[in-house]
Parts: structure tokens; sequence; C-alpha cells
């Protein structure tokens, strides 16, 4: 019995250093927090965030993920997986963990934890800090860990299958329901932070042009040219990546070129959305698996190398640890402090957009499920390191200059004059000359309202960067920053509208049996279409939206993430009682319980809050009335009834989302109820069969 124990212990990573050097690690983990959320000095240094982060995650993985591993979901190493099982060596197939690893961080690692972080900086770091931390670890690792599991055990199931099976046809329905709706809306808001980040910006956009035929020509190189050569086909992509940066530097100084790639926001949402439609509908290999495959080193190589760079600079945060925008008065995005925090920042914490990889394609490469820990919940703790690094990028700068840059121009004011006066009548003082040198130094001509948090998090980035190599090639940093965050966003956009697509398949295939055929190229086309039409048409209306589209958006994409988070807890916590493992259901009914309330409290605030700025229906029903007393400015005026409409199509979608996700906890409290009870569902758990792979 004890060698079986030591055994399970060893497996699991249990064995390793001692009792003291873990407490040691407790001891300076719990110092580095402290002194984040107790300094009220001018300036902290950043090496505490650091320090307090991998001290965080080295004890959570330690001890709380394999207490899940052992206690609760009982992995069983000898079990065969479907990749195994069901090996057909196209979409199921045992996998090396570690590549495993890399293509799960590649899917999950998209822009929330770049910009959720980067905008909730509006409070202060601490509050953002302490949520990224806290509820990666108990929450987001956790969801990500369990839903991953529970997939593996049902012949790798996606999140929507799992719910009609273990929550019955109306939790089911509704689960399904909720998953579509709230993928077009994530695409969306995806589209509007890249749009804002390279709208009358020639380099980034020739940058991140760029980077569509280099992914294609690495895909036919090898493919075609040299089948097998992997690592040439990287060192092509890599070199041209980082040629590509250069280059955008050399056009933005040729006056007959740069225009070719100076566009406003509606003109460069058409170009996503058609960029959207030709990777949902392009074979795989031609352009989604080569940019994947060239951003998952972009995205791993840059996080590591800006960790090394704030341990060796360690750059003070200037930002404060709270500002007065708790009380909801924010000029990113108004709401207060509870709830707003918990949504602004999604996948640094939890995000339901990880549920949908944790049940696609990553279950289905899993040789062991001893390998689901170290994928599951340690790829979350990368995406929550990442998330660490944007706040602390973002909080380097003058506090003045994140306002600047961050705030739309119809809070602070059109004219450069009369933003830095308003910046500095909030106690952030910023001055024009300020502004206009630090946009020369990016290579741009201005920062101000540059909105959406990819521009200002890139500006923490370059100087953090630039401070390596004496403070020279800032402009080069900045838009190397610029195209590593589209390559984020870009990747997640690109891959949620192919898996929408693949959803909205398997839904019209029940009406007409072609269209669920993924190689019947009519029906390809028309999903796609449909798909790319509805989130295009979210895209394009908030880049018409004078506040930028984050200000109304943003908030919208965060209740929709965490909603589906939910909805994937629910489906955890009802397994887990079917499984007989009532009291060990905390670990996912816990984190559900505060999701539930932060998200119906949100979306509570955006429907019926009575202050324009944060109500969906209060900022309608305000330029309703001004508009007909004929008050607005004639440019204002111009727009007012397409953004009428969009606050009643936004309070319409949350709603929607607040139905669905309480239909889905009423269910689950059902099926728990029958479950203790004794009469609930079967559950849907493949049979076991002993794997071939065990080597002992």
């Amino acid at each position: 019995m004890q060698s079986s124990f030591n055994s399970a212990r060893r497996q699991h990573g249990l064995g390793g250093p001692g009792l003291l050097a873990w407490l040691a690690v407790a001891i300076l983990g719990a110092g580095a927090v402290g002194g984040i959320a107790l300094h009220r000095g001018e300036a902290i240094d950043s090496l505490w965030f650091i320090v307090a982060a991998l001290c965080v995650y080295a004890i959570a993985y330690r001890f709380y993920s394999a207490f899940i591993a052992t206690k609760v979901l009982i992995l069983d190493p000898t079990r065969a997986t479907p990749a195994e099982r069901l090996n057909d060596s196209r979409d199921f197939m045992p996998t090396n963990r570690w590549i495993v690893f890399g293509h799960h961080f590649a899917a999950i690692a998209g822009p929330g934890p770049l910009i959720g972080p980067t905008l909730a900086a509006q409070f202060g770091y601490l509050p953002g800090t302490l949520w990224i931390l806290i509820g990666g670890v108990l929450g987001g690792c956790v969801q990500d860990f369990v839903i991953l599991f529970f997939s593996i055990r049902r012949n790798g199931r996606s999140l929507g299958q799992m719910a009609r099976d273990e929550l019955g046809p109306i939790g089911g329905a509704a689960a399904l329901t909720g998953v579509m709706t709230i993928m077009i809306i994530l695409i969306a808001v995806l589209g509007i932070v890249v749009v804002n980040a390279m709208k009358h910006s020639p380099w980034a956009t020739s940058t991140v042009a760029a980077t569509i035929p280099i992914a294609v020509l690495v895909g036919l190189y090898m493919r075609s040219v040299r089948p097998g050569q992997v690592l040439e086909g990287t060192a092509i992509g890599v070199v041209l990546l980082l040629a590509a940066v250069a280059g955008g530097g050399w056009l933005d100084h040729q006056p007959g070129l740069r225009a070719w790639f100076d566009y406003d926001g509606p003109a460069l949402a058409l170009m996503i959305i058609a960029y959207g439609f030709c990777a949902a509908v392009l074979p795989v290999w031609l352009l989604l698996a080569p940019r994947d495959y060239l951003s998952t080193f972009m995205k791993i190589g840059t996080i590591a190398a800006l960790a090394v760079a704030i341990v060796i600079l360690r750059p003070e945060l200037h930002m404060p640890a709270v500002t007065p925008f708790v009380d909801g008065t924010g000029p990113i995005f108004a709401g207060p402090l509870f709830p707003f925090v918990f949504i602004t920042i999604a996948c640094g914490a939890i995000s339901g957009f990880h549920a949908l990889i944790s049940s696609g394609t990553t279950p289905k490469l899993i040789a062991s499920e001893a390998d689901a820990r170290m994928i599951g919940y340690g790829g979350m703790m990368m995406e929550s390191f990442v998330a660490v690094m944007a706040i602390v990028a973002a909080c380097v700068l003058d506090p003045g200059v994140y306002f600047a840059i961050n705030s739309p121009a119809a809070v602070i004011g059109k004219d450069a004059a009369t933003a830095v006066a308003t910046i500095a009548g909030w106690g952030y003082p910023v001055t024009v000359e300020q502004m206009e040198t630090l946009a020369r130094q990016m290579g741009e001509t201005t920062l101000f309202a540059r909105t959406g948090g990819a521009p200002s998090l890139a500006v923490g980035m370059a100087h953090i960067f630039s401070s390596l190599s004496g403070g020279s090639l800032v402009a080069l940093w900045y838009h190397f920053a610029i195209m590593f965050e589209a390559l984020f966003i870009l990747t997640t956009l690109d891959a949620g509208t192919r898996v929408a697509r693949f959803m909205l398949q398997d839904l019209l295939g029940n009406f007409h049996a072609p269209l669920g055929r993924t190689g019947w190229y009519p029906g390809v086309v028309l999903t796609s279409a449909l798909v790319v039409g509805a989130w295009g048409w979210f895209l394009y209306q908030g880049t018409l939206d004078p506040l930028g589209g984050i200000n109304s958006m943003w908030p919208l994409f965060g209740i929709a993430n965490q909603m589906l988070a939910a909805i994937a807890l629910c489906v955890a916590t009802v397994v887990l009682v079917k499984s007989g493992r009532g009291w060990y259901a905390l670990i996912t009914a816990g984190p559900l319980a505060f999701l539930v309330t932060v998200t119906t409290s949100a979306a509570w605030y955006k429907l019926f809050d009575d202050a324009p700025r944060i109500g969906f229906l209060a900022h309608a029903g305000d330029l309703q009335r001004k508009l007909a007393a004929g008050v607005l400015p004639p440019d204002v005026a111009a727009t007012a009834p397409r953004l009428i409409f969009n606050d009643y199509l936004n309070a319409s979608m949350t709603a929607l989302f607040l139905v669905i996700t309480w239909v889905v906890v009423f269910e689950t409290l059902r099926m728990c109820r029958r479950a203790l009870r004794g009469d609930a569902l079967p559950l849907s758990e493949a049979p076991y069969a002993r794997s071939e792979l065990v080597t002992s």
C-alpha cells in the first residue's frame, strides 16, 4: 500500500524539494504578495511581481494541482486515452506532451492576457494583480484542467456535447446556444483590438499584413518544397517576421508607399473580415497551421525575454496601487471595481474560451492521462504569467501617458491641448510636448486616444526592451510589440472562426446532412460566410463607435467570456457530483458561484445602471433625448441612430447571455439534486481500456 502511494506521488510530481524548501518558497511568495499589496510609495520595483507570481504558481502547481490530480480526478496513466484508442493519424494521435503543451498554449493565449490587464490598470496595479494570481490558480487553471480531463474520458467530446450529455436536453440546448453566440462576440472584440492598434499606422499595418504571406510561404515550403524540414521552415519564418518589422520602418519613411498602408478603422475592419473568411475556408496547412506554429515561437520567446528584461532592469511601476477610478468613473471604461475588474481581466485569470480548446483539439492528442495536469493546469499558469507581464509593462508608463493613450477622444477631448488639460485635472500630469516626443520615438504621428490597450502595452514593452540596448531602437521595439500582439490576437481570431464554423456545420447538418460534412466545399463556404458575417458586423459597428468600440464592447466581451466559463464549470460540477465526489465538487462549485455573482452583477450594471457611460439602455436614452433636443454636435448626431441601435443590441445580447447562464445554473442544481437522490442521468464516460503505451 505504501509502495503504491509513493508511486502515485512520483507519478504526479509529489516528490522533489523537502518541506523546508517549500516553506521557504511560501514565505518568499507571501512576502512578495504582501509587499505588492501594502506598498504605498511613489513607485514599486517590478521584481516583486515576478517573485510573487513564480512563488504562487510553484505552490499551486506543487500542492493544489497535485491534490486535484490524485484525489479529485484520480488520473490513471494505465488507461488508454482517445488519442490512442481512436488514433486516425489526423485528428486523434498520441503526441509528445511538450508538443501538445505548445499547441495548447498557442491556442488559448489570445489577446485577453495582454489587453485585459492593460485596460484594468486604470484601477491601479493592485486589483488586477491579485485577481490574476488568485483567480488563475483557483479558477482558470482548475477549469482548464478538469474540462480537459473530462473530455479525455469522453472520447474528446466538445464542451457543448458534454453539456448535452450531462445536463440533459434543456441545459444542453441552452449551453450550445450560449457557446455559439458568445463565440461571435469574442471574435468581434478581438478584431476591434487589432483595428485600433493599426489604424493610421502604416508601419504597424504593413508589418501585420506581411505575416499573412509569410505564413503561406512557410506552409508551402514545409508541405511541397522541403517536406519534413520543420527547422528550415521555422528559421525562414522567424527571419521573415523580423524582417517585416524592420521593413515596415523603412516603408513608413517612404511618402509614396506609406499611403498604401494608411487606413481608418472601418477600412481595416473590412480587411480583417476578408482575412477571417480566407482563414476559415483555406486548407489548414496553408495558412492557419504555419501561422499558429510561428506565433508560438513569438509568444513564448517574447514573454520569456520580457521576464528576463524585467529581472535585469527592475523598472519601477509608476501607476499607483489603487486609483480614484475604482468608483466607476474610469475614462477607459466605466464601471466600479467590483465587478468590472473581474470581467475586464478574463483570460489572465479564468476564460471560458479556454474550455473550448480544452475540449477541442487538445484532448485528441494527449497520450497519457498523467499529462493532463501539466498541459491543463500548467498551460493556464503560463498564460496567467503573461497577464502579470502585461500589467507590469502597462504600469511602468507614467499614469498621464497611460491615460492619454487609452482614453477615447470623446472623453478627453479631440485636440491635444484639451486632452492633456483633462488628464491633468484627474491628478496625472502630462504635456503635449511629452506625447509628441513619445509618438516620434515610436515612429507614430500621434498616440492620443489609441484605445484598445495594445498601443500602450507596446509602448511599455518598447521602453523595457530598448533599455537593454541603451535606449536605442525604440520605434523598432514598439512595432515589434505591435506585431507580437497582433499575432496573439489574429491566431485566436482565425482559430475561433474555424471552430465556430465547425459548430455551425454540426448544427446545420441536422437539417441538411451535406452541410455537416467538413469536406463538402459549398457547405464550408456557406457556414464560413455566415460566421464571419456575424462577427464582422459587430466588428464594423465597433469601429464606428466614437468611444473607440472598446468602451462598450470590452465589458460585453468580458461578461460573455466569463459566462462561458460559468457554463464550463457547471458541466464540471455536475460530472463530479454524479461521480460520487460531492465534497470535491467544491473545487469547481466555488469558482462557479463567484463567476455567476460577478457576471450577473456586471450584466445588471450594463443593463440597468442610470449612468449613460455604464448602462447600455441609459446611454441609448440619453442619446435619444439629446438628438430630439438638437443639442448634439453634427458629427455625433450623424452617428447617433446607429449608436442607439448598437446600445439596444448590446443590451439584448447581455440579457440573452444572462438568461442562458441562469438556465444552465438551474439545470446544474437540478441535476446535482437528482444525483444526490440517485436518479441522475448516467455518466457519458467511455469504458476503461488499458493503454498499450504504458511501459511499466
